[in-house]
This record gives C-alpha cells, structure tokens and sequence, in this order.
C-alpha cells in the first residue's frame, strides 16, 4: 500500500487477508459524488473505476453491485440474479444506515453486515480496478479477482 493518513474499514479487510492495493486520492466536492467525476479527477478511464450501488428487494433483503462508473444496472438482470419479483435502489437517507456509508464514499467492503455482492464480469477483461475505499476521494486499486475473494462476491452480468 502507498502512503496515505486514512485507515478504512476497506483498507483493514484487504490487510488482513494479505491482499495488495494501491490508495489513489482525488479531489472531490459535493456536487460530484459520482465515479465517473471519480475517475475523471484520477485522469483515469471510467471502465476501470467501479461505482457500488445498493439495492433493496420487495422482501427487504439488500444486495451490493459493482460496475464500472458509467455502466447502468439491468433491472431485468438484477431480479433474475437475486430471485427478486422487484428490487429497486436503496434510499439515499437508509444508506448510512445499512451499509455505514454515505454517498460518495461508498465501498463494497467493509459494510456494516455483509451482504450478496455482485461484481460487473466486465472487471475481468481488466487486470486492475478502482472501486471506492470507503471515504470521500479515496479510491483502491486491486485485481479484480481479489475484490472477489475480499468480499465474497460474485462476478455476473447485469448491465
């Protein structure tokens, strides 16, 4: 891990299972929480930056997606991954409340309860990724295949 004066609960995962990343910090400002104005800060290419979007079923049960920041989620796709008859985003006023993050700031890792996370198969075509580190203006690198493994996630198609 490079230098930096953040510890996330994103980075602390990642430790423990011995996983390498990179931190990359970027400017950001309130309105321009998307990963798109993510990675274009980071002068990066808006296929290799993943957003985290949270979901929640008509059963209540949440679910975690990541895809690259200027991919849209399938609904057709998504109820079909998760057996849901609808799912629909999380309200922004519950995401704190959920998953312990706000908006902007997001990660896949390190939520509050662990929860089905679904990775874009798109990251596979990539050798390194970007997804959130839990805070404002901080992104992670790693491979693909260790966000996976950190998360217990699973690589589909929903976009």
């Amino acid at each position: 891990m490079k230098n930096s004066t953040v510890k996330t609960n994103a980075m602390r995962i990642l430790d423990s299972l011995s996983i390498e990343y990179e931190v990359k910090k970027y400017s950001w400002d309130e309105e321009h929480l998307d990963a798109v104005h993510a990675a274009e800060s980071m002068g990066l290419d808006t296929e290799r930056v993943f957003k985290t979007i949270v979901m929640k079923n008509n059963d209540n049960k949440l679910f975690v997606f990541c895809l690259p920041a200027d991919f849209s989620i399938s609904l057709k796709k998504a109820r079909a991954l998760t057996g849901s008859k609808d799912i629909d985003l999380l309200k922004m006023d519950e995401l704190r409340k959920y998953t312990g993050y706000i908006r902007g700031g997001c990660s896949p890792l390190g939520m509050i309860k662990k929860y089905p996370t679904f990775i874009e198969e798109t990251a596979l075509l990539e050798d390194m990724i970007y997804v959130s580190a839990g805070e404002r203006g901080y992104q992670l690198l790693l491979k693909p295949e260790d966000l996976r493994r950190a998360c217990d996630g699973t690589f589909a198609d929903f976009v």
